[in-house]
């Protein structure tokens, strides 16, 4: 058997994403600074360089995994239910965060585009790369951006915001779990709150909420957005 026939079977995706995944808890477990998922990508990119396997490949065995974001995303619902009271409470402040981050999101990107001088085609892409990837890729595909870019820009998103959000919103004196969880899901989708979940399920919970809030806001506001470009 080849190295092609081994690299061609949907097993080894799926070997070398839970290997990676592994080895990179590992170092973080050592290193606390060190992101799991940053480490998990590098490890899998640089073999699937080493060993000359194409994306397309890798990626019959990496469809499993991605198979099992549904039941996990699902399973962000269990400490949502368990936190529903404090949730409701604060609705009014929670919803008025995660909107008016929505907006700073879709303009400040534009903006950046803009000033950078891209064209109309990457600043569509660019758009709604805040919100979770399957309806970040959608409102980008219906716009008329490249949903490609889009996906990778959405995960660089969520995972600079995972790095760097909880530190940045604490220095900047934000130590409340509702405000931090707000602002996490709104600008770092799931891996965001994947990431402070581990902290607090409070913040983990509101993050979950926020982070379905803002797809649903920032689809709404590409409505008017959509008619305008086309």
């Amino acid at each position: 058997m080849t190295l092609s026939d081994i690299t061609g079977q949907p097993l080894f995706g799926i070997t070398l994403t839970v290997a990676a995944y592994a080895a990179a808890l590992g170092l973080q477990r050592r290193w606390k600074a060190l992101h799991p998922l940053l480490i998990c990508s590098a490890i899998i990119v640089i073999i699937l360089l080493l060993l000359h396997v194409p994306y397309e490949v890798y990626q019959t065995g990496g469809e499993y995994i991605v198979f099992l974001l549904g039941p996990a995303t699902v399973a962000l619902g269990v400490p949502l239910y368990k936190n529903a009271r404090r949730i409701r409470q604060n609705a009014i402040s929670i919803l008025t965060g995660i909107s008016v981050g929505s907006v700073c999101a879709i303009v400040l990107s534009a903006a950046l585009v803009w000033c950078l001088g891209g064209n109309r085609e990457l600043m569509v892409t660019m758009m709604p790369k805040s919100v979770t990837s399957p309806i970040a890729l959608e409102i980008s595909r219906q716009a008329g951006g490249i949903p490609e870019l889009t996906a990778v820009l959405t995960v660089l998103t969520g995972l600079i915001g995972s790095m760097l959000g909880p530190g940045l919103l604490r220095l900047a004196g934000v130590r409340d779990d509702i405000s931090i969880g707000t602002a996490i899901g709104t600008a770092a989708h799931g891996i965001g709150t994947a990431r402070i979940i581990r902290d607090s399920e409070l913040a983990g919970s509101v993050s979950g909420f926020a982070m379905g809030a803002a797809a649903i806001i920032t689809s709404f506001l590409f409505i008017p957005l959509y008619v305008w470009l086309h």
